[in-house]
């Protein structure tokens, strides 16, 4: 079995849940998880969650059962998610400016230091193997060393994502236990080289940042299409207008640029040079719920000079995208610890996530990464 903690338990968490459930229940198919038909080390049925955590009061101390129901597009939701009940994780300030009731444990004990401590403690009850983090979107700050790193995590002073990597990694060093933090939000975890360096010692493993679930990829594929066909590319323009707490957060503008960053990476690193491009989440409107609305304008010159354009509109749903990438990204980070993969995983990262690291990754686009991915993956074994 894989022991896996989530960091967050909100829709993300609850999608990634009842489905995982119902795939072991064999109630679905394996239907939009990656890598799912090559895997043999590990496999999704093999996720065993053992804890989540959440700073939301209203999620706090309740089941996932009753979570999921309400969050879950699912018309059951399996009565297994009774077992699980949400613990007090660590704030940090990550939902602050947002119309929740949040409090963490640096709240409940007086001090940040005595919360990671409290924190790290119940890890090593847990032993896991993976934490994965689908925390609402923080504003991104790089971490250039180490000792930045633990003086600032350690503290609180830069957001709950690094504060449950550094509790990640002083895990692994205080066990001798390798655990996978796996940053699905957009903060600098896999792209903060004092990060990547802490986990390299540590013999642990970091993989960042930002999923790349709904338009992203298809942007990067389209623009790898016109860089192999030779066309110049003269603008890119797409965004996204959502209705849940992810798109809510991104109403706040600091919050907001770290989503454009790690969607923006892409436009130099896969056409080789720096189209005009408008790549960002643009607002929120409630009643379109999970179900994002996406616009794209990629306008290009062809032979001779002419130009063309191509236009998309489409409705994804962010949070079953992510749940099926969960589904396929753990058990791959579990199957890269007991190989002895650590620090971090550029090949991987380059295939789920939005801005891959570590620092100085390129981005190109997911197809290429994907079958990148397969070659390495079968060189280790893993598939």
């Amino acid at each position: 079995m894989i022991r896996t903690v989530l960091i967050g338990a909100g829709s993300g968490a609850s999608y990634f849940l009842a489905g995982l459930e119902k795939l072991k229940a064999r109630e679905i198919q394996p239907v939009g998880i990656p890598l799912v038909n090559y895997m043999k080390a590990h496999r999704p049925e093999d996720i065993d969650v053992v804890a989540v955590y959440d700073v939301d009061n209203s999620k706090v101390g309740r089941d996932m059962y009753s979570i999921a129901s309400k969050l879950s597009p699912f018309s059951s939701v399996p009565r297994t998610l009774k077992d699980i009940v949400v613990s007090r994780g660590l704030h940090c300030g990550s939902l602050r400016g947002l119309d929740v009731d949040a409090s963490g444990l640096e709240d409940a004990l007086g001090s940040p230091q005595q919360a990671l401590e409290e924190f790290i403690s119940e890890l090593v009850k847990l032993k896991p193997d993976v934490i994965v983090n689908v925390i609402t979107t923080e504003p991104m700050r790089f971490v250039e060393s180490e000792g930045e790193f633990v003086k600032l995590a350690s503290t609180c002073s830069a957001g709950a994502t690094l504060a449950y990597a550094y509790a990640a990694s002083e895990y692994s060093l205080r066990t001798g236990n390798p655990v996978a933090f796996i940053n699905l939000t957009p903060p600098a975890a896999a792209n903060s080289p004092g990060v990547v360096s802490r986990f390299e010692r540590a013999g642990a493993l970091v993989l960042g940042d930002d999923a790349a679930t709904g338009a992203t990829p298809l942007t990067a594929d389209l623009l790898e299409h016109m860089a192999e066909r030779g066309r110049r590319v003269l603008s890119v323009a797409q965004f996204n207008i959502g209705g849940n707490t992810d798109f809510l957060s991104l109403t706040e503008p600091e919050r907001n640029h770290s989503k454009e960053v790690t969607k923006s990476s892409m436009v130099a690193d896969i056409l080789g040079y720096d189209a005009p491009h408008y790549i960002r989440p643009t607002g929120y409107l409630e009643p379109l719920g999970d179900r994002k609305f996406v616009a794209m304008h990629i306008e290009y010159e062809s032979f001779g000079g002419f130009r063309d354009e191509v236009i998309v509109n489409a409705r994804i749903n962010d949070k079953s995208n992510l749940a099926g990438l969960m589904a396929s990204i753990v058990p791959v980070a579990k199957s890269l610890l007991e190989r002895g993969v650590h620090g971090s995983y550029a090949t991987v990262n380059r295939f789920y996530m939005k801005m891959p690291g570590p620092r100085g990754t390129k981005n190109i686009s997911k197809i290429v990464a994907y079958q990148d991915l397969l070659k390495e993956l079968k060189k280790l074994d893993i598939i």
